[in-house]
C-alpha cells in the first residue's frame, strides 16, 4: 500500500518537471524567432514581432532600403513545413505592372500574389523547366528581355519567386525546411531556432540592386 503514494509522488514530479520543460521550450522558440533577424546588419532598423512570432525588420543595407520579413509555411500538403524569406526592395520603379515568376507554384503560396494575376505567358527556351510566368498585363518584350537578363537568380536553388512591380522587388528564399525525421515521426515543424546568417542574405540583396539599376538606366 505505501508503493501508491511513492508513485504518485514520482509521477508528479516527473508531470512538473516535463511542465518546466514545455514552458521553457516554448520561451526558447519565442525567443529565437523574435530574434531571428538581429544578425542582419541595418541601418535605420525598425523591426517589429509579426503575428507567426517571426521578426520583421527594415532598414538600409547595401545602399539599398530593404523590408526582411520570415514567412512559416505548415500547410499539410507540402512535403515539408518551410520558413521563407522575403526580400523587398520598396522603392517606386518605371514599370507599368506586376509581374511573378515563380519556380513550381501551387496557387495557395501564403507568401505570394501569384494565381491572382490574370495573364500567363509561356516561357521560352532558358528558363527553368519549373517555372511558371503571370503578370497583370499581357508580357512586352522589354519585359522579357529583363526577366531573361536576370534569370541566373534562379541559378540558386532556394529562390522561389522574383515580383518585379511599380511598387518595388521582391525576392522569395527558402530559409529552412523542418527536420524531416522529426516532422515524419510526430509533426513536429520546429523552424528558426538559428538565427538568419547575412552571407545568406547578401547575393539577394546583390541581385535586387543589380535589376533596380538595370530597370533604372533602360527607363531612360
Amino acid at each position: 500500500m505505501m508503493m501508491l503514494p511513492l508513485m504518485m509522488v514520482v509521477l508528479g514530479a516527473g508531470l512538473a518537471w516535463l511542465a518546466l520543460h514545455l514552458i521553457a521550450d516554448d520561451k526558447a522558440r519565442r525567443t529565437a524567432r523574435a530574434g531571428w533577424l538581429d544578425g542582419i546588419d541595418l541601418q535605420e532598423r525598425r523591426q517589429a514581432v509579426a503575428a507567426t512570432g517571426f521578426a520583421r525588420a527594415s532598414g538600409r543595407r547595401a545602399g539599398l532600403t530593404l523590408d526582411l520579413q520570415a514567412v512559416p509555411d505548415t500547410l499539410t500538403f507540402r512535403k515539408l513545413p518551410a520558413l521563407w524569406l522575403l526580400v523587398t526592395l520598396p522603392e517606386p520603379l518605371p514599370l507599368r505592372q506586376r509581374i511573378n515568376l515563380m519556380m513550381r507554384p501551387t496557387g495557395i503560396e501564403p507568401f505570394s500574389a501569384f494565381d491572382r494575376l490574370p495573364h500567363q505567358t509561356a516561357l521560352t527556351a532558358g528558363f527553368p523547366e519549373d517555372a511558371a510566368l503571370r503578370s497583370e498585363l499581357p508580357l512586352t518584350e522589354t519585359e522579357g528581355a529583363l526577366l531573361a537578363r536576370h534569370i541566373a537568380l534562379f541559378d540558386d536553388p532556394r529562390v522561389k519567386e522574383l515580383v518585379i512591380s511599380p511598387q518595388g522587388l521582391r525576392i522569395t528564399w527558402l530559409a529552412e525546411e523542418a527536420d524531416r525525421g522529426r516532422y515524419l515521426l510526430f509533426r513536429e515543424a520546429e523552424m528558426g531556432r538559428n538565427a538568419l546568417d547575412p552571407q545568406a542574405l547578401d547575393p539577394l540583396v546583390l541581385a535586387l540592386r543589380d535589376m533596380r539599376e538595370d530597370i533604372l538606366r533602360t527607363a531612360v
